[in-house]
């Protein structure tokens, strides 16, 4: 007798407790289904598009791919007007209320009044300053990233009379008129790396995505959100002491 087996004797047995209850059957799960076209053609871009409308394809495949081409124009296109920005822009003193504060007010093309634009100013140690130097190159690299973000760079002292050398470089994060975030001596201390500077900027809400651009994949990609998040803490939370370290005091824009 297989105690196994499904019959009404063993079923029985089962009742009366003679035999253990037979063990649930896990399901095999089903195969995942193969995503349909459209799910396909979501989240390639125009060239990506063209090249399959290479392949063979009949007739309504094609029709679908040069539909979705078109509407992938449209959403480039009304993304296009958003681009104001896309470089680092040397200012002068007399122009930072009118380049970062003032223009940190105006809202973006279609989007709700009083969303502002995340504005980014570079206070810098002119000459020979590793730091200065590093996030220089950082935020050139960024500018272009996130064109809807506006990046500004002005000399620490010409900005600021008196601003420490100690406490460069700053960044300066503004949005709506509103200063969002004081960043003092970032990567004179501990080196930051481009991809920290992004979490940050993009954690304060500065940063703007652009979903047509692919930003090129780093190994910081494969840490976990959780990681990301302490790293991000932990580089900002020493930015902070070794602001107090340096000055007590304030200093007027």
């Amino acid at each position: 007798m297989d105690p196994n087996e499904d019959t009404e004797f063993n079923d029985a047995l089962r009742k009366h407790g003679i035999l253990p209850p037979k063990k649930e059957r896990t399901p095999t799960p089903s195969p995942p289904q193969s995503p349909t076209l459209a799910a396909k053609l979501e989240d390639k871009t125009t060239d990506e598009i063209d090249e399959l409308l290479q392949e063979d394809n009949d007739s309504d495949t094609e029709r679908m791919m040069l539909a979705y081409r078109e509407k992938r124009l449209k959403e480039m296109k009304a993304e296009q007007s958003l681009h104001r920005f896309g470089d680092l822009v040397p200012i002068s003193r007399d122009e930072y209320t009118r380049e970062v504060a003032e223009a940190s007010k105006v809202d973006e093309p279609g989007k709700p009044p009083g969303t502002g634009t995340g504005v980014v100013c570079f206070l810098y140690k002119e000459g020979i300053h590793p730091p200065s130097v590093r996030l220089r190159d950082q935020l050139r690299a960024l500018a272009p990233r996130y064109p809807r973000t506006k990046f500004t760079a002005i000399v620490g002292d010409k900005c600021i009379p008196n601003y420490p050398d100690a406490m460069l470089p700053t960044l300066i994060l503004y949005r709506g008129g509103v200063i969002k975030e004081q960043l003092v001596a970032w990567g004179a201390r501990v080196e930051g790396s481009i991809e920290e500077l992004e979490a940050v900027l993009i954690q304060d809400g500065i940063l703007d995505p652009t979903k047509f651009f692919v930003r090129p994949k780093t190994p910081v990609d494969d840490d976990d959100d959780e990681n990301e998040k302490r790293r991000i803490t932990s580089s900002k939370s020493k930015l902070k002491q070794k602001a107090a370290d340096d000055s007590d005091s304030d200093f007027d824009l």
